[in-house]
């Protein structure tokens, strides 16, 4: 008789997986009281960019919420907007990037963390990520880095962030911009400094699936006042404090946050760190019980970084411990069981047709153009990007954060789930 669910056995877990987002009345009451109130906007309070509130007394949603999560986040400036991805494109323009100039990106992360790049006409170069933590690797980023190099943009993927220590001093040496892109880092933190707060600047993302949501929703954190002033200029369309609201002083977008969007991170960002220490506990478990089984490596969590969101928990798969078995058909079994795990991205960036067509703008910008006479064939990086190409190809295993907030019999269904995939293997070959 058949064992795997796959094959019409008993599948371990019955029950569900707690769903996401998570919100009761009061993320109702908040959304309710911006409706009601007739204020959708932040600037219809009667005031715009040169609105006349002294520090701290805007009333609007955005502005608290931009205090609160600067705040919770050690961060010294806030400044929200409509989506993740806005917030990289704003900050590297903020940052002056542009034509002629490199910046270092990893090879395994979203593509918005390598288009941001690109939108300001600037070139993308690739460097691969550690296998143990699937963060940018610093071992890689200095030899990547050449005279035209003003910036490494680095993803603190899956909540748990990169080294930044090793990093900060390489970026130090060479005097380059560092750009961390927190969008799955909400809450986490590197030696007690909150994500966001090391770099010259970072970014985060409120989009749906995030550890806190209003469905979109990007915010900009920085350091210094003139460059949170830029940013903030560049998020309204180029005005200035102080100066009429139709006057536009250099290109930007118009990148607002709604006020309902802000009144339900209001509500979200008191969730965060009770949801986050849940999961990190959930996640301590099953990598405890993971750790037994050959063939499951879970990513190794720095202690620099221990303080970290858990927004995917990642393990790398070893096909050669499973029988040759293909990731794709182990998913399918594990699934099966009633655990809903995937394979995360199905290639690294430079693989995309985009890079591999170099379909960017025309006249060959950013690369073999005026400002940058070289060109770039972007499929030599799987050469350079080796743990890239694993993860991407066979090796790495998803599961959503939102499978860590339920009781701890939730991690030992996942751990059982793989277990019995394991030691019923024949009936998948």
């Amino acid at each position: 008789m058949k064992k795997l669910a796959l094959h019409g056995g008993s599948p371990i877990k019955l029950d569900s997986f707690p769903s996401w987002p998570v919100f009761d009345s009061r993320e109702i009451d908040a959304a309710k009281s911006v409706i009601e109130s007739g204020h959708w906007w932040r600037y219809s309070f009667g005031h715009g960019l040169d609105y006349h509130f002294k520090e701290g007394e805007d009333p609007s949603n955005v502005a608290q919420f931009q205090r609160e999560f600067a705040a919770y986040q050690g961060v010294k400036y806030a400044l929200a907007c409509n989506n993740g991805t806005t917030a990289l494109d704003i900050l590297l323009k903020a940052l002056d990037i542009g034509p002629g100039d490199e910046v270092i990106v990893p090879g395994y992360t979203y593509v918005a963390g390598v288009t941001c790049v690109l939108q300001v006409n600037a070139v993308p170069i690739f460097v691969d990520v550690d296998p143990n933590t699937y963060n940018i690797d610093p071992k890689k980023i200095e030899k990547a880095i050449t005279d035209r190099t003003a910036a490494i943009v680095l993803c603190h993927f899956g909540g748990q962030m990169a080294d930044m220590d090793a990093i900060m001093r390489i970026a130090k040496k060479y005097k380059i911009a560092v750009v961390e892109d927190a969008a799955h880092a909400h809450g986490s933190k590197w030696n007690g400094q909150g994500a966001g707060s090391i770099g010259d600047g970072g970014t985060f993302s409120f989009q749906n699936a995030k550890n806190m949501t209003s469905g979109e929703g990007g915010l900009i954190s920085v350091k210094d006042p003139k460059l949170a002033d830029r940013v903030e200029s560049l998020s309204w369309s180029g005005r200035i404090k102080g100066r009429p609201w139709y006057e536009f002083h250099e290109l930007g977008w118009n990148a607002r946050m709604m006020e309902v969007q802000a009144a339900l991170l209001r509500v979200q960002l008191t969730r965060l760190e009770n949801q986050n220490e849940t999961r990190r506990k959930n996640a301590a478990h099953l990598t405890k019980r993971l750790e037994q089984v050959e063939g499951i490596d879970p990513m190794v969590i720095d202690p620099r970084g221990s303080h970290y969101s858990v927004h995917i928990y990642m393990m790398r798969y070893r096909p050669e411990n499973f029988n040759n078995l293909p990731r794709a058909k182990f998913l399918e079994a594990l699934n099966a069981e009633g655990i809903p795990a995937f394979s995360g991205y199905t290639h690294p960036v430079y693989k995309n047709p985009m890079f591999l067509e170099k379909n960017f703008y025309k006249k060959g910008c950013p690369v073999n153009c005026g400002h940058y006479p070289k060109d770039i064939d972007y499929q030599s990086f799987a050469a350079t990007c080796p743990v890239s190409e694993r993860a991407a190809e066979y090796e790495a295993i998803w599961l959503e954060h939102k499978m860590f907030l339920g009781p701890q019999k939730d991690m030992d269904d996942i751990a059982d789930a793989i277990i019995k995939i394991k030691e019923n293997i024949h009936e998948l070959q």
